[in-house]
C-alpha cells in the first residue's frame, strides 16, 4: 500500500509511476477525494465526540433538576456520535479500497514500458562453442532417465513431472549449496508453510492483477503459495522487529505452485514454465533509508550462485509495467539456454520498499523512540528451473553432462551425470 503522506503532499509523483507501469493515473484521482472525504468525515466525528465528552461533564456536575434534560441531550448526541463513527469508517473503506488498488511507486531510474522494454545492465560468462548439435533439457533428461514428463502428466497433468534419480540429486544439491550459502551469508533458514490466509496473500501484492495464477482452495479459504515470499512476508506481520543489529534476513525453502493461467503455448516443453517447483527464496526485513543497498547485495549473492553453478548470464532492470504490483524496482538475472539460443530468467530479486510492510503492518522502533514500516525485498537463489540452465550447458559430445564443480560435494564427489547405455 502507498503511503497517504505521498498521496497527499506528492501526488504528481504517484501518478508518474503509474504512467510509467501503464497503470490507471485516474485511481490517484479518485483516491485524493476518498482520502478529502475520509478526512471530513473523521474531523466531523472528532468535533462531535470532544463535545460528548464536554457534555458529559456537564451532566455529571449539573444539579438534579437539569440532569434530565442533560441526559436527553446526551443521548441524542451519543446517537450523533455513533452515525458519525460509522460514516467516517465508510469513508475509510472507501479509501482504503483505492489505496489498495495503487501499485507500489517506482524507484527513480526504473525504465518505462512493459515486458520487452528492460535494460541489459551486464553480461557476464561465454557462451559455449559445443561443437556439436546441443540437445535441450529434455532430451537430456530423457537420455539421462533424470525427467520424466510423460508420467508426470499421466499422474497430475500437463506441465508436471518427476525428477527422478540424478534429477532428484541434481535438484536437493542445489538447494543445498544455495541454502549453506544464504546461511554463511547470515541468512536464518525456514521451510514455511505453504498454503495461507487470503489476508496474507492480499497483503504481499499477490492478489491484483495475476490473481487468476494463484491456486485457491475455497472449501478451506486459503491460498497455495506460489513462493515462500508469502509466507517470509508475513512472518511478521502486526510485529515490531528490532533492526537495531541490523536488518532481518530469512531463507525460506518450500514448494511452490503456479496455475500459469494465460500462458498456453509458452514453454510448454519441458520443466521451463511448470505448475509445481522447489525454489529457496532470500527475504530480508530492513530500515527502508538501507533497502537500495540491500537490494545490490541480494542480486550479489545471486549472481554468486550463478557463478558457481558456471552458467553465462545477463543481469536486466525490470521495466515498470512488468514488475508487479509489490516492487519498486526488480533486477532478473537469466542464464543462456543453448537449445533457445535466448537469455531466460532464472533469478528476480525486488525492492519493495515499504509497500508490503504497511499493508502487513510491520514495523520497526527508530532511534527516535518511534514506530516505521521497514522495508521488505526478496530474491531466488535456487530453483527447479535451475536444471534446464546447468543441463543444456553442461552436456558434452558423449551425451553425458559435467557437474559443476560447486555441486560435487553435495553428490558424493561425482563428475558427471552418464548415460545408462
Amino acid at each position: 500500500m502507498i503511503d497517504l503522506n505521498l498521496l497527499r503532499e506528492d501526488p504528481a509523483a504517484i501518478k508518474a509511476s503509474q504512467r510509467a507501469r501503464g497503470a490507471a493515473e485516474s485511481l490517484v484521482d479518485e483516491a485524493q477525494s476518498a482520502d478529502a472525504a475520509y478526512r471530513k468525515a473523521l474531523n466531523e466525528f472528532e468535533n462531535l465526540r470532544a463535545e460528548q465528552n464536554a457534555h458529559s461533564k456537564l451532566v455529571a456536575q449539573a444539579p438534579k433538576e437539569e440532569k434530565q434534560a442533560l441526559v436527553a441531550a446526551a443521548q441524542e448526541l451519543s446517537a450523533r456520535v455513533k452515525a458519525a463513527d460509522a460514516a467516517a469508517g465508510e469513508a475509510q473503506a472507501a479509501l482504503d479500497k483505492l489505496v489498495w488498488k495503487i501499485e507500489n511507486v517506482v524507484i527513480d531510474g526504473v525504465p518505462e514500458g512493459g515486458e520487452d522494454d528492460y535494460v541489459v545492465l551486464k553480461e557476464v560468462g561465454t557462451k559455449r562453442d559445443f561443437g556439436f548439435e546441443p540437445k535441450d533439457h529434455v532430451a537430456l533428461g530423457e537420455s539421462l532417465d533424470m525427467i520424466d514428463i510423460e508420467r508426470g502428466a499421466k499422474i497430475s497433468g500437463s506441465r508436471f513431472y518427476f525428477l527422478k534419480g540424478w534429477g532428484a540429486r541434481l535438484e536437493l544439491a542445489l538447494m543445498n549449496l544455495a541454502l549453506d550459502q544464504a546461511v554463511e551469508a547470515g541468512f536464518t533458514a525456514l521451510i514455511t508453510p505453504t498454503l495461507v490466509r487470503p489476508e496474507i496473500m492480499a497483503g504481499t501484492g499477490f492478489l491484483g492483477a495475476h490473481a487468476d495464477e494463484i491456486y485457491y482452495l475455497p472449501a478451506d479459504d486459503l491460498y497455495l503459495t506460489g513462493t515462500s515470499e508469502v509466507a517470509l512476508a508475513g512472518y511478521h506481520r502486526d510485529e515490531i522487529v528490532d533492526l537495531s543489529e541490523g536488518p532481518l534476513r530469512y531463507a525460506g525453502w518450500s514448494t511452490c505452485y503456479r496455475r500459469e493461467a494465460g500462458s498456453h503455448g509458452k514453454d510448454t516443453r519441458g520443466i521451463l514454465r511448470v505448475h509445481q517447483f522447489n525454489k529457496l527464496e532470500m527475504f530480508a526485513y530492513i530500515d527502508p533509508a538501507d533497502a537500495e543497498a540491500e537490494h545490490a547485495r541480494l542480486l550479489a549473492w545471486q549472481e554468486q550462485m550463478l557463478q558457481k553453478c558456471e552458467l553465462p548470464y545477463r543481469v536486466i532492470d525490470t521495466a515498470a509495467g512488468d514488475l508487479g504490483s509489490s516492487a519498486a524496482r526488480k533486477f532478473d538475472a537469466e542464464a543462456w539456454v543453448p537449445s533457445q539460443q535466448t537469455y531466460r530468467e532464472l533469478t528476480s530479486t525486488s525492492n519493495c520498499t515499504t509497500f508490503q510492510a504497511r499493508r502487513l503492518n510491520v514495523r520497526y522502533r527508530r532511534e527516535d523512540g518511534k514506530t516505521a514500516n521497514v522495508a521488505t525485498l526478496n530474491g531466488t537463489l535456487a530453483t527447479t528451473r535451475w536444471l534446464v540452465a546447468i543441463l543444456e550447458n553442461h552436456q558434452q559430445a558423449d551425451g553425458s553432462v559435467c557437474i559443476p564443480e560447486a555441486l560435487r560435494p553435495y553428490l558424493g564427489g561425482a563428475t558427471s551425470i552418464n548415460p545408462k547405455n
